[in-house]
């Protein structure tokens, strides 16, 4: 009780931002170009890549950024930079529309080539990474644009959705997708929901961040515990507080 009466004091004698800058690794002050760079690679080391046998590139969420960085505006703006460059890839997820997958180009391309090893559709799936890809701003692609602008013949993008590099998006064109991630999204929604239900059950439905990365975790939750925090802050579903006793994190009500 005397512990929760000092986190309530803490709560009053701070500013509660729903964005703070909140450091899951060591990571610089400062919203710049650099430190966007290197945030996102932070997450991507936290991404598990044995879990799925190092078949699926190093997939971080773009509202994980936000955990991180409280200028969302210029977060997107440096995002961009990098997917103009051909660095960067951004794929909607599909599990929700707010919800979109960073990766590196370098990244996908050696894991897609290295799942295309000895498959017939592994020429088709070359053609597309070297045409589409460098660089590559899109999402989602038009059968028109496919066919009349990167002359792919309708069996190509077939084999292209076979592969997993396009999935349907309605009957007329297609996302640019992930193969074989319907696993780390499964896992994803999976994790979240648990580490959620920790906040919520957790008395007045709040727990210091540090406790919470301590916490012993179930089956349930597959990445690490650092992973699920950054989605859930900077998917707004808890919110960040600041306190004298660390970084408080407080179930959000929808």
């Amino acid at each position: 009780m005397n512990r929760k009466r000092a986190l309530i004091s803490d709560t009053f004698m701070v500013k509660k931002r729903r964005h703070e800058t909140t450091k899951f690794g060591d990571i610089s002050d400062g919203d710049g170009p650099t430190d966007i760079r290197s945030s996102l690679k932070y997450l991507m080391t936290l991404f598990p890549r044995k879990l799925f046998n190092d078949a699926l590139p190093q997939i971080v969420l773009k509202h994980q950024l936000y955990s991180i960085h409280n200028d969302k505006t210029l977060v997107d703006k440096e995002l961009n930079k990098l997917r103009e460059r051909g660095e960067l890839l951004m794929f909607q997820l599909g599990f929700d529309a707010d919800a979109f997958g960073l990766v590196f180009a370098s990244d996908y391309k050696a894991k897609v080539l290295a799942g295309e090893e000895g498959r017939a559709t592994r020429a088709t799936v070359e053609k597309f990474l070297e045409k589409l890809l460098s660089p590559c701003t899109e999402l989602s692609f038009s059968k028109e644009r496919m066919l009349k602008e990167f002359l792919f013949t309708d069996s190509e993008i077939t084999q292209l959705v076979k592969s997993g590099v396009l999935t349907v998006r309605d009957a007329g064109s297609w996302w640019l997708s992930i193969p074989n991630s319907g696993k780390f999204t499964k896992y994803l929604i999976q994790g979240r929901k648990a580490v959620l239900g920790m906040v919520k059950k957790s008395k007045y439905s709040e727990v210091l961040k540090a406790e919470l990365e301590e916490r012993k975790t179930t089956t349930h939750v597959k990445f690490h515990m650092k992973y699920h925090i950054s989605d859930i802050v900077g998917a707004e579903l808890v919110e960040s507080i600041s306190t004298t006793s660390g970084t408080l994190l407080r179930f959000a009500e929808s």
